[in-house]
């Protein structure tokens, strides 16, 4: 397929490359080819464009592409012939040729769970497998020495490969620390920025939980802020954060946990300029969100203020218990500190666990499984609660229930358990005197089989349309 004049694949990368986003240009020309071999715009046995003459095209150094094709490579997406180029490999062995117990098969049940999220099995038990059987072969000093910095840096570079397609601002791998899941990562945070002896910490009005007892265990005083369809409201974050004179904001705005709102890049604009304008710093927490970002990190905002939180509990396995902050440059050795101080780090073997599942190429096909799992789980219960004022995406793992007047949040919640269903309330993600909807939350079981999984919905469904006496209107 490949010419020189007027080619084919040489275009469908330079359509694709986007050098403007943030983080190193290499990372561009990766994440440009991986998705044009997504969408099938290139196939098996299509000729790459030559380094130098790809190099020239985007602008940038020949070693930049030479090494995303080296990366590409590595992974088995590329392959290089010796005096003949760099094609496109062919397809890659079926996760399920990875010997793995199919006991792991959703149950069928009429107790269903939707509390938490529950991550279907599609591979990932088999590859955690596999990676602790090859952590047994490394060397003896990987299992004898303190964990140290130094020794962490392959498994940093690998989150890094996890994070790519994030919009983070200029990044490498002594910005980041690991940290034991995505809570821990939020603590860390908070111990680096706040200071003095009641610190002041603000959250969305209705927010994930863990921020409000990580701040409380630090003796912070925590604070909501109004909003609206967007996310924040800027204005009454300023007028909040002078009044409390505020260290630092928690914000989900990729998937706002618990409604499932994105908060758009123009929002996110203006709110990074409320944080430059009043001095506080902004800590993003990116956990949930399965596909790819839909507007810059606050860290590509706020260069000197901006934290970015994540894990892969939510889209891989909660059991490892990894996580990471992204610390803004000038307050990485501080982060760093932190950690070392608080719990010297990972435990070593974990660690390299970590570097061997995120360098894998079938850790990122697995991820597009559990993407379109929970998507089949996502419409069956809309197909049951679309006719209420129900708030859903596709890729997000819970959805977000307005219940009709005439029902409490905690009548609800009580009627659906008699059902054999339990819900999370609104309440529970309200600061204790704060007031909350009447709604609820309604977390994916991939634990569940499909069939009980619309049954629970199905359950939900009838109780809405016939509410008991005594709590209709």
């Amino acid at each position: 397929m490949y010419q020189v004049e007027g080619n084919i694949v040489m275009d469908t990368i330079l359509q694709r490359c986007d050098l403007n986003g943030g983080g190193p240009k290499y990372r561009a020309v990766v994440l440009a080819i991986r998705d044009a071999i997504s969408a099938k715009d290139l196939a098996e046995g299509d000729k790459l464009p030559p380094v130098r003459e790809l190099a020239w095209r985007l602008g940038i150094t020949p070693g930049t592409v030479a090494r995303a094709y080296s990366i590409l490579t590595d992974e088995g997406v590329l392959t290089a012939e010796v005096g003949r180029g760099t094609f496109v490999a062919g397809p890659p062995a079926p996760v399920a040729s990875i010997k793995w117990n199919t006991a792991h098969a959703a149950e069928d049940t009429d107790q269903v769970s939707l509390f938490s999220p529950k991550l279907p099995d599609v591979g990932q038990v088999a590859l955690i497998r596999d990676a602790f059987s090859r952590l047994s072969e490394r060397p003896a000093q990987d299992l004898l020495n303190y964990p140290t910095s130094r020794a962490f840096a392959p498994a940093r570079r690998a989150v890094l490969r996890w994070l790519e397609g994030s919009v983070l601002g200029p990044v490498c791998e002594q910005d980041i620390v690991l940290s034991h899941g995505g809570q821990s990562a939020i603590s860390l945070v908070m111990q680096a920025v706040l200071k003095g002896g009641r610190p002041v910490v603000m959250v969305e009005h209705l927010s994930y939980p863990g921020f409000r007892r990580a701040a409380e265990l630090l003796r912070a005083e925590v604070v909501s802020v109004p909003m609206d369809e967007k996310g924040i409201v800027p204005s009454a974050l300023e007028e909040i954060a002078r009044k409390h004179g505020a260290q630092l904001l928690c914000t989900s705005p990729e998937v706002h946990n618990p409604t499932g709102l994105c908060t758009p890049a123009e929002r996110r604009a203006e709110i990074a300029k409320v944080a430059r304008r009043c001095g506080f710093h902004v800590m993003e927490d990116d956990c949930y969100r399965l596909g790819r970002p839909n507007a810059p990190s606050y860290r590509s905002y706020l260069p000197e203020q901006g934290w970015h939180v994540s894990s892969f509990s939510k889209c891989l396995t909660p059991s490892l218990r990894v996580g990471f902050a992204v610390a803004p440059e000038p307050h990485r050795a501080t982060l760093r500190r932190t950690a070392e101080y608080g719990f010297f780090g990972l435990a070593s073997p974990l660690a390299h666990v970590t570097e061997d599942i995120l360098t894998r190429q079938e850790t990122y096909r697995m991820m597009d499984a559990v993407r379109a799992a929970f998507g089949k789980y996502v419409r069956a219960a809309v197909n049951a609660l679309g006719g209420y004022d129900l708030r859903w995406h596709d890729d997000v793992p819970y959805l977000w229930l307005m219940l009709p007047q005439g029902w409490r949040a905690s009548s609800f919640v009580q009627a659906a358990e008699a059902e054999g269903v339990q819900l999370r309330n609104a309440d529970e993600f309200a600061l204790r005197n704060g007031n909350a909807p009447h709604a609820v939350r309604l977390a994916i079981n991939a634990h569940v089989s499909l069939s009980s999984f619309e049954s629970a919905m199905g359950r939900l469904r009838r109780l809405l349309d016939n509410p008991p006496e005594q709590i209709a209107v």
